[in-house]
Order: structure tokens, then sequence, then C-alpha cells
């Protein structure tokens, strides 16, 4: 048949200089004698007269494309880490060091990896496939082409694609077209949300940010977790929407969207506990020490709050008589040890706030009373005599902060309320609605665009540059609303040699600390059960850290039973006619 097809051709073969040709599948000539198959191809006028192997090679030819366009087969860890390698390249960005993310972080991820099981190890050779499980797949090893591993193509450094070589991990594989299952784009987004083992941590969203913060800790970086998770809040740092980023190729919907689609604002003891998690799952080593000329050091936050907050300079002193004192400023006790099950890990912003309050509660007691004594007479002095410098005014402070506080929590919670949850990028739970979903969105942003040139709506402001302050003071303000400068003379009195309060009064949070493991907390907190002005303070700190102020009356707890263990656990003494 072919033959006949061919006998009006009568060039001559340019390699044999044979006559003798025939037609492959794809109409092209091809030489019966030495099979050399040339450019030329037979022209058919009459559509109905082409042959049916013809049609046959055309339609695999769209299938596949269609399998082609389906996109990568690509893991759940593979996501992660594509968020990862986004959250180091934007804390890079910030100011932060980039060991971090060639380093530290990869390092942290490919121990995960490795002990979790999914990569860097030696796996049984059909184990990457049987996560096919409940996805229809078909191999079809001569029409689809191997694909590289996003392991090596995402990796956080350029060189670290070959220490993939040892591990059977499924995505190097390439050989299994067809690998997304209906109810999630990825290969293993099903089994991914079935893991209930106890000995593998599950990783999550919130476990992106315990391992930058992780990263951050261990090169004692000058950012807290309270500024990484404000950072992310302000859309600095991708985790919002994040997966938006994703390569084309790797399709996510259904399943997916449960894992990397995140419709809530990271929570502080949420990712500083995965944080504690990792760290002993990893079995990481002690971290470096934290000394004295840290960041994180309680000194140096101290400071950093002090100014933010606008108090007074004087009261840092305070605040280091304070650490040395109950000797919370000490490498040992500041530096984070996974191993060691004994020692109590540390929050530094939140302990550096809570010696701020304590040492709020020696000078000014904050019991609604003594506090407004006070502001009376540094009133009335600073009326009276302003050549020396003007006395700190507890009265005056809590006016012009409270403006402020009003002011920035209403922008906060306006921003919050008109947060858009939904991504720009459209999103589908099954491939059969992805073209009605599409052509849905399409008509919301018409509408969205119609609606917003008839109204005159304002464009949404652009997010704020990154800043370590959220509040800030400056001595140069004329209306004296920065309290820096001010003395606390008229709170003070010198007894042998040392400034000490004249205040000798104190009143605990509580009398003893909550020991129930089953409650984990030391102590617990409800604000009518406490003066308002010690809620205040509470609530400003809480503002600035953006945790709950329980968060901060437990550490002040924890605080005040160091500093007055003595009187707290000072036992009896008997007198000479007392049994013993």
């Amino acid at each position: 048949m072919d033959r006949e097809k061919a006998e009006d051709y009568h060039e001559r073969c340019v390699q044999c200089s044979e006559v003798n040709w025939g037609l492959t599948d794809g109409g092209r000539f091809y030489c019966r004698t030495c099979h050399n198959v040339i450019e030329r191809t037979r022209e058919v006028v009459n559509t109905d007269v082409i042959s049916n192997t013809r049609v046959q090679t055309i339609s695999r030819g769209l299938r596949k494309q269609e399998k082609t366009d389906e996109g990568w087969e690509w893991y759940v860890c593979e996501g992660f880490q594509f968020v990862l390698k986004k959250q180091a390249e934007a804390l890079e960005a910030l100011g932060i060091c980039p060991q971090m993310k060639d380093e530290i972080l990869c390092n942290f991820w490919r121990r995960y990896l490795q002990k979790s099981q999914q990569a860097y190890c030696n796996r049984p050779a059909g184990e990457a496939i049987k996560v096919l499980s409940g996805c229809d797949s078909s191999t079809d090893v001569d029409s689809e082409p191997e694909r590289p591993s996003l392991l090596h193509l995402l990796s956080f450094s350029e060189s670290d694609g070959d220490l993939l070589t040892d591990c059977s991990f499924g995505s190097s594989i390439g050989k299994v077209s067809e690998s997304t299952s209906v109810c999630s784009g990825s290969v293993d987004g099903s089994l991914h949300l079935m893991k209930n083992q106890k000995d593998k941590l599950r990783m999550s969203m919130p476990m992106t940010l315990s391992f930058c913060y992780m990263a951050l800790l261990w090169l004692r970086e000058p950012m807290t977790l309270s500024d990484l998770l404000r950072f992310v809040v302000e859309g600095h740092i991708p985790y919002l929407n994040v997966f938006q980023c994703f390569p084309e190729k790797m399709k996510l919907y259904g399943l997916d969207l449960k894992i990397f689609c995140v419709e809530s604002w990271p929570v502080y003891e949420e990712v500083y506990d995965k944080m504690l998690q990792l760290a002993a799952f990893l079995e990481l080593p002690r971290f470096p020490d934290i000394t004295d000329s840290c960041f994180l050091h309680p000194d140096m936050l101290c400071m950093k709050y002090l100014m933010e907050a606008n108090l007074p300079d004087e009261l840092h002193n305070w605040t280091c008589r304070v650490v040395k004192k109950i000797r919370i400023g000490e490498a040992d006790f500041l530096t984070f040890a996974p191993g060691n099950k004994s020692t109590r890990k540390v929050k530094y912003d939140v302990l550096a706030a809570a010696v701020i309050v304590v040492v709020l509660k020696l000078l000014f007691l904050l019991n609604d009373h003594y506090e407004w004594l006070l502001s009376d007479f540094a009133e009335e002095r600073n009326k009276n005599n302003k050549e020396d410098g003007l006395y700190f005014e507890f009265r005056k402070w809590c006016k012009i902060i409270k403006g402020s506080l009003d002011v920035e929590q209403k922008k906060l919670d306006e921003e919050r309320a008109k947060y858009l949850w939904r991504c720009e990028k459209p999103l589908f739970y099954s491939a059969k609605k992805k073209s009605k979903v599409l052509k849905r969105r399409q008509i919301v942003v018409n509408l969205q665009n119609q609606f917003g040139k008839l109204s005159g709506s304002v464009q949404p402001a652009e997010k704020p540059h990154p800043s370590s302050f959220q509040l800030n003071w400056s001595e140069e303000n004329t209306d004296g609303s920065c309290f820096h400068g001010h003395s606390l003379k008229g709170i003070l009195q010198e007894k042998c040699g040392l400034l000490t309060a004249m205040n000798p009064d104190y009143w605990l949070c509580t009398v003893k600390l909550c020991t129930e493991k089953l409650c984990g907390h030391l102590a617990h907190y409800r604000d009518l059960d406490f003066p308002q002005s010690y809620h205040f303070v509470l609530r400003l700190f809480s503002f600035l850290l953006r945790i709950q102020p329980s968060y901060i009356h437990e550490e002040v707890c924890m605080i005040e039973h160091k500093l007055f263990n003595k009187k707290l656990y000072k036992k009896p003494k008997y007198s000479p006619g007392q049994r013993k």
C-alpha cells in the first residue's frame, strides 16, 4: 500500500541513488533500500483518502501534548522545599546573613528529609511507587521523557543536587506518567494528610517558619520570633498564598490546598512549639552560646523595648540589675540545647518584656494607687523646676502611649479585616472544574474592575517598609511626647551607696506557680483579677510582640519567683523552747 502511494515520486535517493520509496506513518518518504528518511512529505488534496495510520499518529501526538500539560509529577516535600527557599531569600533581602540559606537552613532541611525517610536515605526500590496507591497511573516509558528531580532544580544552592544519588526517592524516577490523582495535584498529597506517626514529624506551613527561626537562632541573628511573624503578616516574608509562586509545571489543587493554603495568621506559640519538636526530632547539638554581646541577650533586648515603649533610659540600669540578680543573662540559661530536657527553653523577646514589667512594678508598684501619687509629685515638680531636667510622669506616659496604641491597634485590626484570603491565582479542587473556575474568576475580576472605576475606590496602599520598631519616638519633638531623657530621681533614694526605690512594697502576681503537667502553664491570667495599670503595661508589650498578655504574665511570675525566692521559700526558725 505504501509502495503504491509513493509511485508518483521518482527522485533518486541521495545516498544509494535508488528509486524505491515508501511512506512512514508520519507521511514522510523513506528509501526502502538504505532506509534514508527525507524531509519531503506526500501532498494530500482530498482529506477523505488520509490513511487510518496517519490519523492514529496525529491522535497519539495530541495525547502526548495533553499529558505534558498535566505538569510534572511532584511530591509534597518538594513544595515545602520551594517555600523554604523563597522564605530564605526574603530573609536574606532583609539583611540576614546569606550563610543561613545555603548552609544552615539547607542542612536542617536535608537532615529532616533524611530523618523522616523522604530523601537522602536508602529505601526499597518499590516504595516510591507505593505512594501512588489510589491514583490511576499508567506507564509509558517510550513516549514520556524523564523529568529532572525538583529537589535538584529547587535546591538551596547550585551544587547540592548530586547528594540525592543514593536515595530512591520517587521524584528521581520520573518515568511514571499521569501520576497526579483525581484528589490532588501532587503524587503523595493524600498520603501526607493520612500520616499519623509519632516518630515522624509531619511537615506543615507553620513548620516552615519554625525552620527559619531555628536557623536564625543558630546564627544568633538580630531577629526574634515576634519580629519574624510580624514580617510575615506585613508580607515581607512569603507565607500566605506562597504557592502562587510555584513553578507552572507544579500543578496544585485538591488536597494540596489543605497542605499549602493558609487561612490564618501564624501563632507565636504554635511556631515556637514546633521549633522545639523539630530540634528534638533532628537531634541537633547545643546551639552557639548567647553571650552578652548577642542581640538576643536580655540586656540588649531590654534596651530595644525600652526605646520602643518610650520609657526613660535610666530604666535600663534596673533591668540589667534584675537580669544579673536572678542570673538569666548567663550563657547556660540562654543557650538553646535541644537534647537537655532539664533546662527551660527561653523565649528571648518575652523574657525581655517581662523583665521590664517587673522593673516597673518594683519602682511604680502598678497597683492603681502608688503610681498616681508619684505622678502627682512629678507633675508638680516639673511645673516649678524645668532647668534640672524633667521627672518621669507615669500618668502622662500612659496617656500618650494609649493614644498611639489605640491608633496602631485600630489600623492593624482594619488591615486584618480587609485582608483578602483568596489568592489571585484561581484554585480548583478537580481538574474537570478547571475551565469553569478560570471563567468564573475572570468574570469576578472584570466586575471588580468595573465597579472600582464607577465608585472611584482607592487602590490598596503599599506594604510598609520593614522596620525593627513599630512605635518611633524622637527627643526632637517639641510636644514632650518622648520620655527617653526623663529622670527617675523623684522615685529613687540612695541607700548604702546604691540607688533604691522609695517604695519598699511589692505585690506578687501569684504566690505559687502551677506545677500540673497537663496545664502546661506556670500561671494563669484574667485581666479583671489584676490592677488596670498592670494590665495596660501587659497590653502594650503584647501589642509589640503580637502575643497574648497571658504569655508575658507567665514570664513575669517566673522572674518574680526567682527574684524573691529566698523570701517565698524561707524556712521558719525554731525558738529555743520549740519542739523539733
